[in-house]
């Protein structure tokens, strides 16, 4: 199988894992095979790569992304595990399972992989290779399908190259994936429930818990975790978009060249670019929240490319609540 260029295919071997792993500590884009489904994959805790693979997928909005670890301590280092989470971890990993923990507070997963919620999703997969690179790596890797927002999930690299050719670094193939379906994933920052049925059999989970698990509904709002829609984050002072600039008691979210203003101001990106722009977005939001402003004036930000997805988010922030 060959490829354009801008877009390796390695067959799996050491080799290919470790300049995959080269690829991933640069920013790159890998795409690489777990027993669910072929997984894009990034540095969790690089926020501009992770805004580079939600470019790479056309994603609508920043869904919150599945961190990949090597294992449960790697786990316990980005999210608070509860008696329930523990129970789930020695029974399903590594395997086809998500579990959605409260972040810990010195969590390395950027906030922009967060979707800017105070949880954060985590999975140690089965697949050889995956383990390998994740290892290979030394740190989580978050990695939704390997598709176009929108498309069929794909279960092999021919699968990736026909989505993703020429918009992303690396994949490797390691031929099909065995169970073809995405990760169940369940979260335990309260009381147990399934919020995407997937690869781990309900039944078994509640076996596993001894209880039956809560269901999440659906709702027309910003997702906790890929694969379902619920409340999102929001700062507590108010927001107003497409300002020109600061009032008197405001701070100012500047985008490109920002007017002069002596108030609180932080800039997604001075020079105007929105993947700058969507790694600084929840960061930022919560820091000038955190500085006691009443109200958050957010400069104009262009609707094209990641500036959809950054506009979706400043959108439902400032929503009446």
């Amino acid at each position: 199988m060959t490829a354009e260029p801008g877009t390796r295919i390695l067959k799996a071997d050491r080799e290919a894992i470790e300049a995959a792993a080269r690829c991933l500590a640069a920013g790159g884009l890998v795409a690489f095979p777990t027993e669910t489904v072929y997984g894009l994959g990034a540095d969790a805790g690089n926020g501009e790569a992770v805004a580079r693979l939600y470019a790479a997928k056309g994603r609508p909005a920043f869904n919150p992304l599945i961190a990949h670890v090597a294992d449960v301590a790697a786990a316990r280092r980005v999210g608070v595990f509860t008696p329930a989470a523990e129970k789930l971890a020695t029974g399903f990993w590594p395997g086809p399972l998500t579990l959605v923990l409260a972040k810990q507070p010195n969590c390395v997963v950027a906030d922009l992989a967060l979707a800017g919620l105070d949880s954060v999703a985590v999975r140690v997969p089965a697949h050889p290779v995956a383990r390998d690179l994740i290892e290979a790596f030394g740190g989580p890797v978050v990695a939704p399908s390997a598709n176009r927002s929108g498309h069929v999930s794909p279960t092999s690299a021919a699968h990736v190259l026909a989505d993703l050719r020429g918009r992303i670094d690396l994949i490797i193939d390691a031929g099909p994936c065995t169970v073809g379906l995405e990760s169940t994933i369940v979260s335990c920052v309260e009381q147990p429930t399934l919020l995407r049925p997937g690869g781990a059999p309900r039944a078994a989970i509640e076996a596993t818990l001894g209880a039956a698990l809560a269901m999440a509904p659906l709702a027309d709002d910003a997702p906790v975790a890929p694969g379902m829609l619920s409340s999102h984050y929001a700062p507590t002072a108010a927001l107003r978009l497409e300002a020109d600039g600061a009032e008197n008691g405001e701070a100012l979210l500047a985008f490109g060249t920002a007017p002069a203003f002596s108030g609180v101001m932080l800039n997604l990106s001075s020079h105007g670019d929105l993947i700058e722009a969507a790694a600084n977005l929840f960061s930022h939001l919560r820091a000038l929240d955190a500085s006691g402003a009443r109200r958050i004036a957010v400069m104009k930000v262009p609707h094209e490319g990641l500036g959809e997805a950054i506009n979706d988010r400043l959108k439902r922030a400032a929503a009446p609540r």
